[in-house]
């Protein structure tokens, strides 16, 4: 309770909280969109170069590679069958922005895991947070390559090589898009750069990461708050997807788990991350990646609805079906 306790009163969270009470009290804060950009940009840079500094830390053994195959496997798969199931009940965009946010990861929900963990001195690998690094990577490239291929106009049928092409081209822009090549480039490269280089941009990358964070959640919680009559006018399918979803992506991580020698501590996190929905990362990449895409709807999902019940409920019920079994 008191790792739950310091996670909802932690800054940024309380930062998202005043944007809501910005916009409910018609105060005139507003935060220049070209400063959100660049925030959006700095968190993506900082996750992913992190990332790969622990990657590099962690080093590359079967264990690891397998255990980091199934996060980037749950990160592709889980987006595939969320956008299937609400695509035609929230129309193309918002059905791949709801996709990306919940094949990829919170990482407070992780933090707060880890600190559930240490409470019961589990032990658990450090490359996990590479784990978490890596699967915001997929579930953007498959959002993005989802709402262009279904988003677009019907392909023109003179024959399977115009179709072929034109799979080639989503595919492409997909992986190229801005958004994906910043967080892709700086996993790799945190993760070849020596130890003394990525000391000297930690002092970027983690020192200022939070404060940076603040100000992003700030501007989420009001934009949510003045999109927040989209999720109400969607009726129970957000709040259905909110809890059922986190619910499907564990147990997942469990079954295909449970194939592998993976110690407990990193099996529950694993879970964690299949369960969870990015409200940083995936946020920020879709204000750019895919502007049609409403926040109203997929961060107030993630943030407001996902993030609480796995905090609350989902980690203790994650650890007790791993330990039970």
């Amino acid at each position: 309770m008191d790792a739950l306790l310091a996670n909802l009163l932690s800054p940024p969270i309380l930062f998202f909280f005043l944007g809501i009470l910005a916009v409910l009290v018609k105060s005139d804060l507003e935060i220049p969109q070209t400063t959100v950009r660049f925030l959006s940009l700095y968190l993506l840079f900082s996750i992913g170069f992190r990332g790969g500094a622990e990657l590099r830390h962690a080093g590359l053994s079967g264990e690891i590679v397998g255990t980091l195959g199934l996060a980037i496997l749950l990160a592709i798969v889980q987006p595939l069958w969320v956008f299937a199931l609400l695509r035609r009940k929230m129309g193309v965009p918002n059905a791949a922005a709801i996709a990306a946010c919940y094949g990829s990861v919170s990482a407070v929900t992780f933090i707060t895991a880890v600190s559930f963990l240490q409470q019961r001195q589990e032990p658990f690998g450090g490359h996990m947070v590479a784990a978490m690094a890596l699967m915001e990577s997929p579930a953007i490239i498959v959002g993005v390559f989802l709402a262009r291929r279904f988003g677009a106009q019907p392909v023109p049928a003179e024959g399977t090589a115009g179709r072929r092409h034109r799979l080639r081209d989503l595919l492409h822009e997909a992986l190229t898009n801005g958004s994906v090549l910043l967080i892709v480039g700086s996993l790799l490269i945190g993760y070849l750069s020596s130890p003394v280089e990525t000391e000297d941009v930690r002092h970027f990358t983690d020192f200022i990461f939070k404060g940076f964070l603040c100000f992003f959640l700030l501007e989420m919680g009001m934009l949510a708050t003045k999109r927040i009559g989209v999720l109400r006018n969607a009726g129970f399918t957000p709040l259905l997807v909110a809890l059922l979803v986190p619910l499907a992506g564990a147990l997942t991580a469990w079954l295909v788990g449970a194939w592998l020698p993976i110690p407990l501590g990193d099996r529950l996190l694993l879970m964690v991350l299949g369960a969870s929905a990015s409200y940083i990362a995936v946020p920020a990449a879709l204000r750019i990646s895919l502007p049609d895409a409403d926040p109203g709807l997929y961060v107030p999902m993630a943030l407001g609805l996902t993030f609480p019940f796995n905090v609350l409920v989902g980690i203790p019920l994650y650890y007790l079906l791993l330990t039970s079994m």
